[in-house]
């Protein structure tokens, strides 16, 4: 296995619950760039762009970046959805792009039972047109930025922890090594 795989996509396509199933599944460690970002800070995602904006935001992603690149190994990290532009992964990192279509990402979010916060999260969804027009930005990033590429759209976390794993050839765990 790469020393990390690194989970990238659009905002709310499933990075965070794909890294829990696929640390079920192989015994790997999972962390989510925001959730290290928001207890660095003290501050929710959202807190941080109203009080001081993307640009410190995107400083606090890089921080993050650096210290997981000097002492993470052998872990799944779910990165935020910008977070690729600051990620200079490990040369034993495995990048894996998660795909969909932003129709696809707002419909799965929408329809989830806690849509109303899920949304509130995300500072960048906040506006469908931008939200578009960033994810068309952002998508040859991605693509550049991944080893491989996953099209995600109607899968659960499990199907496409299950595709991650047959892709990249990881070695599943054993249920006693689980516990």
């Amino acid at each position: 296995m790469a020393e990390n795989i690194i989970l990238i996509g659009f905002m709310g396509v499933g990075k965070g619950r794909t890294a829990r199933a696929l640390a079920r599944k192989t015994g790997y460690f999972a962390v989510d760039t925001d959730d290290l970002i928001e207890s660095m800070t003290n501050m929710k995602i959202r807190t941080i762009f109203a009080e001081h904006g993307e640009p410190f935001f995107r400083q606090l992603e890089q921080r993050t970046a650096d210290w997981l690149r000097r002492n993470v190994r052998n872990t799944i990290v779910s990165a935020g959805g910008g977070f690729f532009m600051t990620v200079k992964p490990g040369k034993h990192d495995t990048v894996v792009y998660l795909h969909s279509s932003v129709d696809a990402i707002l419909k799965t979010l929408e329809e989830h039972p806690t849509a109303k916060r899920k949304l509130k999260k995300r500072p960048l969804l906040q506006e469908m047109d931008k939200a578009r027009g960033l994810y068309e930005e952002r998508l040859p990033f991605y693509r550049k930025a991944a080893d491989v590429e996953i099209n995600v759209e109607g899968l659960d976390a499990e199907e496409i922890a299950d595709k991650i794993i047959k892709k990249l050839k990881v070695v599943q765990a054993k249920k006693a090594e689980q516990v």
